[in-house]
């Protein structure tokens, strides 16, 4: 029984030791720890540590090691933070979508109550707090150029309709974005739907 309780005890130190290494604000789920324990024992400490305040469970299966405001308390995790805890250590491609990558390109003001991240991962999605978090599967294009500015532009024009893409917004982003960064465009604009290619073009300040 001893034995029981040494190993119980050694499993909460490692895994308490691997969560305060990731540092505030991470967030992670039950397998990140696989390597530190049995499941029943990640799982027994996991809630030993949320009981006591340590770490802050968020959804079922889903906690952070909060970062603390002094006036504020626990801060709240960025949605892309969760997304990536949800999206585990095998799948790391999500792709900003629909009006969470307009909004973090600057193209709407209206922070969206449900950001949605394509991915070649499972599906999920949580709530936390009023915000929902959606993992949606998708197809290998659409995921072609996840991780890329070309990606999230893709998605917030998509999300935005041709018809809405006005030279105010596009004057936004010559000045927001990188001039650099800009001209990467032109090397994925083959992954674009034929109406975004002028928009490429001109962002990328390519005049043919």
């Amino acid at each position: 029984m001893g034995s029981d309780t040494e190993t119980s005890q050694s499993v909460e130190s490692r895994i308490l030791a691997a969560i305060r290494k990731r540092g505030r604000g991470a967030v992670f789920v039950p397998s990140d720890f696989l390597n530190l324990g049995s499941r029943e024992a990640i799982d027994t400490t996991l809630h030993r540590l949320t009981r006591s305040g340590v770490i802050r469970r968020l959804a079922r299966g889903l906690y952070d090691y909060p970062k603390e405001h002094p006036v504020l308390g626990p801060l709240r995790p960025t949605a892309e933070i969760v997304a990536r805890a949800l999206a585990g250590r095998d799948c790391t491609r999500l792709q900003p979508a629909g009006a969470y990558a307009a909004n973090a390109l600057g193209l709407s003001e209206q922070v969206p109550a449900k950001a949605v991240f394509l991915t070649d991962g499972p599906a999920r999605t949580v709530k936390i707090g009023s915000t929902t978090i959606q993992l949606r599967q998708t197809t290998a294009r659409n995921m072609a150029a996840a991780g890329r500015l070309s990606g999230l532009l893709i998605q917030a024009l998509r999300e935005l309709g041709k018809d809405h893409i006005t030279p105010e917004r596009i004057d936004h982003l010559k000045r927001t974005l990188p001039a650099d960064k800009r001209r990467e465009l032109l090397k994925d604009i083959r992954l674009a739907p034929v109406w975004m290619h002028t928009i490429f073009r001109e962002l990328a300040g390519d005049e043919s």
